[in-house]
């Protein structure tokens, strides 16, 4: 199976190098990696124009990350898509053939854990997940995004990324995927992915409300009822295990 992986980058010179990397490292190679630039100033493009491997480049404004992502899901052809940022990388390179073994006519999607890491490379926390129970999105449960690769038919059939969000996007969608349409999803109890500590998602208070708020959105648009009271207390726990 080939697997399109979409990497989106903003004046990302200090860290996509490590990044494209961790791609062509890998020894799964049947891949077409895709950069969906945002119109960088710095050095990024000229970085990726040196790795022969990349499938296609973009760079031009953007409207946003979702807008990014909608941009690599209409270039991707591979039977599996997923998207590596352009300050993280594969857990080892054998990462991505961990991920196609794991998928059979049977399974739609999969996902598996995930280690936050400083930029000395020191792992700082863990995102450490489980097997899908439905029910599990109003519990405040989510599957690390970096870490989920889907069939393209999927997107095809369900839509892609909702441009009304602009940092709950990959929530709004892995909700609507597995909660709403009932994807066959299957977990890789292992480490996959790398990412930097600090991204828009994963830092400040500011964000974490403004997550929440786009959560709610989530569930709403969705039509799924939610218990605001339960879901924040959930998410209370979740969140002290980041502090």
């Amino acid at each position: 199976m080939r697997v399109s992986i979409v990497t989106i980058s903003y004046n990302s010179s200090k860290t996509i190098k490590e990044t494209l990397d961790s791609v062509k490292n890998q020894t799964y190679k049947n891949i077409q990696h895709i950069i969906i630039d945002g119109g960088s100033n710095d050095n990024t493009v000229n970085i990726c124009k040196k790795y022969a491997h990349i499938f296609k480049i973009i760079s031009e404004k953007d409207k946003g990350v979702y807008n990014a992502f909608n941009k690599g899901l209409k270039l991707a052809t591979g039977d599996i898509i997923g998207f590596l940022n352009s300050d993280d990388i594969f857990y080892d390179e054998n990462s991505l053939k961990n991920i196609v073994k794991s998928f059979n006519e049977n399974t739609d999607a999969v996902y598996g854990n995930l280690n936050f890491y400083n930029d000395n490379g020191k792992v700082i926390r863990r995102w450490s997940s489980k097997p899908f129970i439905k029910g599990a999105f109003k519990k405040a449960w989510m599957p690390a995004h970096p870490t989920f690769y889907c069939k393209k038919k999927i997107y095809d059939k369900y839509g892609n990324y909702n441009e009304t969000f602009q940092i709950a996007g990959d929530f709004e969608l892995m909700l609507r995927f597995i909660e709403t349409k009932n994807i066959r999803t299957k977990f890789i109890n292992k480490n996959l992915i790398k990412m930097r500590a600090g991204g828009i998602s994963n830092s400040g208070l500011y964000s974490k409300i403004k997550i929440l708020k786009e959560e709610f959105k989530a569930f709403k648009i969705n039509k799924i009822r939610v218990s605001k009271l339960f879901y924040l207390f959930n998410k209370g726990f979740k969140i002290k295990e980041f502090l």
